[in-house]
């Protein structure tokens, strides 16, 4: 997959243990709309997706992450990779660990039907929700965000790079 760009804070030491997280995330547009989750708590927007299980492909990922956070069905013939963004800082849990993640961005599109979403605990305590926004409403919401948790911070410049990105490609 076409790397996007990378983020590396370089905050912390080389010898240290590294957590690999992986995660695919879907770029579900139609003209200059977007479907995104969107954080009412934190006033933040993030592509539907999120962690790659064990023994789980990356598709099949995209596929359950996009339901469970949107409600949305993603048709699987419809899936294309766009790019990948891997991301490098200091575990914000765990001490002396590297927090790896590459971020895994699938182009694809949805049934009409909208489902119940089947949020875990944080994703309800963020009140996510399912919202089709203007791409550049949600670039300049993300662009506006700042968090005293310098981890959501990376994220939230993350998903408004890729955002960017995604507007400089097809609109």
């Amino acid at each position: 997959m076409n790397e996007l760009f990378k983020i590396d804070l370089s905050d912390y030491n080389a010898g240290w243990s590294v957590f690999k997280r992986p995660s695919a995330r879907g770029v579900i547009f139609n003209n200059n709309i977007i479907a995104l989750v969107y954080s009412k708590k934190e006033k933040y927007f993030k592509f539907p997706g999120g962690g790659i299980r064990e023994g789980e492909n990356k598709t099949d990922a995209l596929i359950r992450e996009v339901r469970e956070e949107t409600g949305l069905i993603v048709i699987p013939e419809s899936i294309e990779e766009f790019g990948s963004v891997m991301r490098r800082q200091k575990s914000n849990y765990s001490p002396e660990t590297i927090f790896e993640q590459e971020n895994f961005y699938y182009l694809c599109k949805t049934k009409d039907q909208i489902y119940k979403q089947e949020l875990d605990d944080y994703e309800k305590d963020a009140e996510f929700i399912l919202k089709f926004a203007d791409i550049d409403e949600a670039i300049e919401v993300n662009r506006n965000y700042h968090s005293d948790d310098l981890f959501d911070e990376i994220m939230i410049k993350r998903e408004m790079r890729v955002l960017q990105i995604v507007k400089d490609t097809f609109m």
